[in-house]
């Protein structure tokens, strides 16, 4: 990945950063994107070191991905400290969920303007680039709601389908271009959303008996890890996923029950 840059959005904690980390050791030139200045800037300053002289350059920015103009004034950002993006990764989100009758229209809007809307805006100002150089990579990271959705599961099911299905179309559009689209679903990953989660639903154990509990339901028997799921991210940004487009791979051990 020597000399690519690759935006990465959601990517100052959990999945987002291990993406960072993963490609800027590959020799990525890395942008890392969070909504708070602070903590972008410290997952610049872990990924610059963890790289050390192996990587890329790595840059920070402090951008909210659900406004437009946001998305517009990042965008030009990256492009001015990094060059042209060839790499992109849609990861920005929340897991917003709840009973369908109790979901107002303010967080639906919410929700997909974060994980739709942000997605199809960095896609449309970063495919003309790679349309010219022949040669570009876009992740949409969704999860298993996408393809198996469950009672309860909006509006994050919603909208993640409706990423997958842009991830199909852009993959057609972009392959006579040598765009590479492709979609990676979550399952269940040790991240930083289960360490918060664990101090409402712990009750009282510590957080790897947490995580033996949550991993007892899954086929491989434990919780993934944000590296597994990054190794994953980096094989299909890279070269060596040359031949890999428009589809939807779940990173779940087993989990989900839908291919």
């Amino acid at each position: 990945m020597d000399g690519r840059t690759a935006l990465i959005t959601g990517s100052s904690l959990g999945l987002g950063l291990a993406m960072g980390h993963r490609f800027a050791e590959s020799g990525a030139n890395v942008a890392l994107v969070g909504r708070r200045a602070d903590v972008a800037k410290a997952a610049e300053d872990a990924v610059r070191k963890s790289a050390g002289g192996n990587g890329g350059k790595v840059a920070s920015f402090a951008c909210d991905v659900s406004s437009a103009e946001g998305v517009k004034e990042l965008h030009a950002a990256v492009v001015d400290a990094l060059g042209p993006v060839d790499i992109l990764v849609n990861n920005a989100g929340t897991s917003q969920t709840g009973k369908f009758e109790d979901i107002t229209d303010e967080v639906w809007q919410a929700d997909i303007e974060l994980k739709l809307f942000a997605a199809i805006r960095l896609c449309r100002l970063v495919m003309p680039g790679m349309r010219e150089r022949k040669w570009g990579r876009i992740i949409n990271v969704l999860n298993l709601g996408a393809k198996a959705p469950r009672p309860g599961g909006a509006p994050t099911a919603v909208s993640r389908a409706a990423g997958m299905a842009l991830t199909k179309i852009l993959s057609g559009e972009g392959a006579p271009h040598n765009i590479l689209v492709n979609g990676l679903l979550v399952g269940n990953i040790q991240s930083d959303q289960w360490v918060q989660r664990h101090k409402t639903e712990g009750g009282g154990q510590s957080l790897e008996e947490y995580y033996a509990r949550l991993g007892q339901r899954i086929p491989l028997g434990r919780l993934g890890t944000a590296e597994e799921f990054a190794n994953m991210a980096c094989f299909l940004a890279s070269d060596q996923g040359s031949y890999i487009t428009g589809v939807a791979i779940n990173v779940d051990g087993g989990m989900s029950p839908v291919v």
